[in-house]
C-alpha cells in the first residue's frame, strides 16, 4: 500500500486480504522512532480508516523486534508539544492517539524489545499478543524524563495504578509471561509459533461481524474512558442509539442469524467507514 520514509526508518502500510500490517522499520536500530515515524502513524491510519476493504489491522515491528521506542537522539523534537511549548507527547501522542482512534480493530503483536515509547504504540492498539521471547520495559525513569501523561493515562486504565508505578519507576524489563501477568497483554505464543497465531487471530477478526466489532469497540472506549457517573451513562445511551440504528440497516445481523439457523459460515458485508462513526476518534467529539 504506501510507506512513509522518515531518516532512517520508515511506517509501511502493506495489505494480505482483509488484514493490513503496519510495520514500524528502522534497520539496524531495533526500529527505534524517529519523529518522522511517529508523525506518519497519522496518515498511515487515515489511509486503513479509509480502505473498505480492510478489516483487521496488525501492528508489528520490521524483523525479530517490535520497537526500542523513541529515538533518544531526537527525543527533545520527538515530545515536545509546539502549543503549550512543553516536552509532554508531542509526536509521541499524535501517533498514539491516530492508533487509538482507528475504528477497525488492532492487534499489537510483539516479538523481541517493547521498550519506552514502543509500549505507547502497543498500548493504543485494541489486543496484544506477545511471542514467547518479547520484552516490555517503561524507562524514562533511566534517562531522568516524564513520560508522556497520555501514556501513563493509558498504562493505568490497562494495567492498573500498582502496576503502572512498579514498571514507571524502576524501569525494570519484564519478559512476556510476566507481561501477561501484568496484564499489558492478553496472550502469549511460543516464538516459533508466533507469526501463524497472529495471523490465525486476525483472520478470525476480519471474519467477524465489523458492525458489531466496531460498535463494541466505541462501547467499551466509551465505559473506559467516562469512568462511571452521569456522564458515562449519557455517552452509554448516545452509543446504544448509534449502533442500533445502524445494526437495523447493515445486513450484518441477518446475515448472521440466517447464516446460524442454516448451519453455515456467515458472509458479513458491512465495513463502515469514519462517517459510520459516533467519534472522530479516540477522546474526540460525539458525532
Amino acid at each position: 500500500m504506501s510507506t512513509t520514509t522518515a531518516t532512517g526508518g520508515s511506517v509501511e502500510v502493506s495489505q494480505s486480504g482483509a488484514i493490513a500490517t503496519l510495520t514500524l522499520s528502522n534497520p539496524g536500530r531495533r526500529n527505534t522512532m524517529t519523529e518522522a515515524m511517529w508523525l506518519a502513524l497519522e496518515p498511515a491510519c487515515t489511509e486503513l480508516a479509509d480502505d473498505g476493504s480492510v478489516r483487521a489491522v496488525v501492528v508489528r515491528g520490521a524483523g525479530t523486534d517490535f520497537s526500542a521506542g523513541a529515538d533518544i537522539s531526537d527525543l527533545r523534537a520527538i515530545l515536545r508539544d509546539e502549543e503549550s511549548g512543553r516536552h509532554d507527547g508531542g509526536a509521541v501522542a499524535a501517533g498514539e492517539a491516530a492508533l487509538a482512534g482507528l475504528h477497525k480493530p488492532t492487534i499489537a503483536a510483539v516479538e523481541g524489545y517493547c521498550l519506552g515509547g514502543a509500549w505507547q504504540i502497543a498500548a493504543a492498539c485494541d489486543i496484544r499478543l506477545a511471542s514467547s521471547d518479547a520484552t516490555f520495559g517503561i524507562t524514562p525513569a533511566k534517562i531522568g524524563i516524564v513520560y508522556p501523561t497520555a501514556g501513563i493515562e493509558r498504562l493505568v486504565r490497562i494495567a492498573g495504578p500498582a502496576t503502572a508505578k512498579y514498571l514507571l519507576f524502576s524501569g525494570d524489563f519484564v519478559d512476556a509471561e510476566q507481561a501477561r501477568v501484568l496484564g499489558l497483554v492478553q496472550a502469549v505464543h511460543p516464538a516459533e509459533d508466533f507469526w501463524d497465531e497472529v495471523d490465525a487471530f486476525a483472520q478470525r477478526l476480519a471474519a467477524r461481524s465489523q458492525l458489531s466489532i466496531q460498535a463494541m469497540k466505541d462501547i467499551v472506549d466509551t465505559i473506559d474512558s467516562a469512568g462511571g457517573g452521569a456522564d458515562c451513562g449519557v455517552e452509554l445511551a448516545q452509543a446504544n442509539e448509534h449502533w442500533q440504528q445502524l445494526m437495523a440497516t447493515s445486513g450484518d445481523a441477518e446475515a448472521g442469524v440466517g447464516a446460524f439457523l442454516a448451519k453455515r459460515a456467515p458472509e458479513f458485508s458491512w465495513n463502515g467507514g469514519r462517517d459510520t462513526q459516533r467519534r472522530a476518534g479516540a477522546g474526540g467529539p460525539i458525532t
